[in-house]
C-alpha cells in the first residue's frame, strides 16, 4: 500500500463503531492495535453506557446521544490511530509533522549500533551517508550528537532535523571534555604528532590543508588525504 492511500483510508474498525451499544467495542480494539491505554478505556466506557442505556426504555434518547458520540470518537481517532500503526516497511512520508508524529511512535534508531538497512530504511538516509557512517564505525570511531554528523559527514541540517526524533547516540567522556576535530585546521605538525598521531600521517595532513585549504570535516580528511580514520582519530 502506497503512503497516500494509507492515509486515505477508513479502518474497518471505524465502521464497527456504527454499531448501537457495541459498538464502542471497535474503539476499544484500536486502543489495543495502537497500545493506548486511553482508547482502551474510552470503547469501554461507551460499551458500558450504550448497555446501561439501551436496556431502559426511559434513556433511549440519551442512548441515541452516546451512539452518535462513539461514531464521532471513531472518526476523531482515526488518523492518529493510521500514524500509530504505520508499516515500517513503508517509506517516511515527506509532511514533516506526519513525519514527527510517525517517529514519536517508533523504537529510537542507535546510530553506534544499527544497521546499514535501519539508516537507509527506517531513517531514510541517502545511502552514500550510510556507507560513511558505517566506514567510519568500522574504524572505531563513536558519533556523539547530529552536530557531528553534520561535521564530520557533512549531512545537511535538513536532513539531521528530519531525523531528529527518531535518533539517540551512545554515552561518550569525548564530548564532555570539549574535543572538536576541527583544531586539526590550526595544528601544527609537531602539535599533531604531540596528540599521539604518526609523523608521515600528520605531515601529510598538513601538507594538504596548506595545498588546498581548511577541511570541512572529518569524511573530509579521509577524502583528501586516502588515510584511513583510524590513524587520526585522536582528532575526535
Amino acid at each position: 500500500m502506497s503512503q497516500p492511500s494509507w492515509f486515505d483510508q477508513t479502518p474497518t474498525w471505524v465502521w464497527w463503531s456504527f454499531l448501537p451499544a457495541l459498538g464502542g467495542g471497535a474503539i476499544a480494539y484500536a486502543g489495543v492495535k495502537a497500545g493506548s491505554n486511553i482508547w482502551i478505556g474510552i470503547g469501554a466506557g461507551f460499551v458500558t453506557a450504550g448497555v446501561v442505556l439501551y436496556s431502559s426504555p426511559y434513556l433511549s434518547s440519551f442512548a441515541t446521544i452516546v451512539w452518535f458520540a462513539q461514531i464521532a470518537t471513531a472518526f476523531a481517532l482515526k488518523r492518529e490511530y493510521l500514524t500509530k500503526t504505520y508499516p515500517k516497511h513503508l517509506p517516511l512520508p515527506e509532511d514533516y509533522k506526519l513525519f514527527q508524529a510517525i517517529a514519536a511512535n517508533r523504537p529510537k534508531i542507535e546510530i553506534n549500533s544499527c544497521s546499514k538497512n535501519d539508516l537507509v530504511n527506517v531513517l531514510g538516509l541517502p545511502i552514500v551517508y550510510a556507507n560513511d557512517i558505517e566506514s567510519l564505525r568500522s574504524e572505531g570511531h563513536i558519533f556523539t550528537s547530529l552536530e557531528e554528523l553534520h561535521d564530520i559527514l557533512e549531512i545537511p541540517n535538513a536532513t539531521l532535523q528530519k531525523i531528529e526524533p527518531m535518533v539517540i547516540f551512545s554515552y561518550d567522556y569525548r564530548k564532555e571534555l570539549g574535543y572538536s576535530w576541527k583544531r586539526v585546521n590550526s595544528m601544527s605538525v609537531d602539535e599533531l604528532i604531540a596528540i599521539g598521531m604518526e609523523s608521515q600521517v600528520a605531515i601529510a595532513i598538513a601538507e594538504e590543508r596548506k595545498q588546498r585549504g581548511e577541511f570541512k570535516s572529518i569524511m573530509d580528511i579521509k577524502k583528501r588525504t586516502g588515510i584511513p580514520f583510524s590513524a587520526y582519530r585522536q582528532l575526535t
